[in-house]
């Protein structure tokens, strides 16, 4: 059955692809997005579909729509962007998600929230089970993301005790692909990005830290799959890879695979930065029947091809994103 399905942050790197799924699922897709980590590029090619509708919206903002489900994704989503403005981020995970939350309720519809692995904070709980109530500063410099997605996550039971909503939660674990921002500041962009323009690549601390990597096009099958679910199916549910990798081995793949000779450097770690970060998807597997397949290696090939094409644009693009 058609649906008409709106995607806050919609055009981000995640909200992007999301969007692209569903129009080739043949649902109709409204585009929330303000624009301050999202990208017109991104889209771009999503305009021209008769079943794609964009409307440049902050979610602190109320707005009333006619919609059959949501995928609320609005907030920036990396250290750079987050940690640029905390106090709007806070707004945007509490206050998105409040507004998100009265529209579903007021049209009686299902809907997901992404929250995310920060959750957990810097676990001292490995691999990460979704019953683990996480280890995070309350008042860090990370705070506004990990608290404000940790509160919006508390909205939403709130809302489905309070008035039966149907909601869905989604906690993301690392994920690259293409139309990820060329300086976001995550650690996968940062390493092609470097390697493609033969600086220096740069690891936070001795590179011993571990990230596990999901792919954009397997993340994006878990939302879908976790939205299918019916009403008692609530998560919170990890949804990411369980393949554990050292940011050195990362940079290492990097290197290999672009044929850079950029060197690796070696800068202190950031406050609060996690040391460990897997997921464990026992509860996906069984749940959604859900597990990733594409491989580090194939979604590095894939991405940084994505990037190559990035960077020799002409109109100056990349350059002026990489320098401010």
């Amino acid at each position: 059955m058609r649906k008409r399905i709106l995607v806050t942050g919609g055009a981000g790197f995640l909200g992007s692809h999301l969007s692209n799924r569903l129009l080739g699922d043949g649902h109709q897709v409204i585009c929330l997005d303000n624009f301050y980590t999202g990208q017109k590029r991104n889209i771009r090619r999503l305009m021209d579909n008769p079943r794609y509708e964009f409307i440049r919206h902050d979610v602190v903002e109320p707005i009333r729509l006619e919609v059959d489900e949501i995928y609320n994704l609005a907030c920036p989503a990396s250290p750079v962007h987050y940690q640029n403005n905390p106090v709007a981020t806070t707004k945007t995970s509490v206050m998105g998600a409040l507004n998100m939350l009265g529209l579903a309720k007021r049209l009686n519809i299902k809907i997901m929230q992404a929250s995310t692995s920060e959750v957990y904070g810097d676990p001292q709980e490995h691999p990460q089970v979704e019953s683990y109530w996480g280890h995070v500063n309350p008042f860090g410099i990370r705070s506004c993301y990990d608290v404000g997605k940790r509160c919006a996550e508390a909205l939403f039971f709130d809302y489905r005790r309070q008035h039966q909503l149907n909601i869905k939660i989604a906690r993301i674990f690392n994920t690259f692909g293409p139309n990820m921002h060329p300086n976001d500041g995550r650690v996968v962009s940062n390493f092609i990005v470097q390697a493609l323009l033969g600086k220096d690549i740069t690891i936070y601390g001795d590179g011993t830290q571990t990230r596990s990597f999901c792919y954009v096009d397997d993340l994006i099958r878990g939302f879908i799959a976790l939205m299918a679910t019916d009403h008692d199916v609530t998560g919170p549910i990890n949804i990411g890879n369980p393949h554990e990798f050292t940011i050195a081995e990362l940079a290492q793949q990097v290197l290999d695979l672009t044929g850079s000779k950029s060197e690796i450097i070696y800068h202190p770690l950031p406050g609060d930065d996690p040391k460990r970060r897997c997921p464990d998807i026992g509860l996906a597997k069984k749940v959604l029947q859900w597990q990733p397949e594409v491989t580090l290696k194939q979604g590095l090939e894939k991405t940084i091809r994505y990037f190559d094409d990035l960077l020799r644009e002409d109109d100056g693009y990349v350059g002026q994103m990489i320098s401010t």
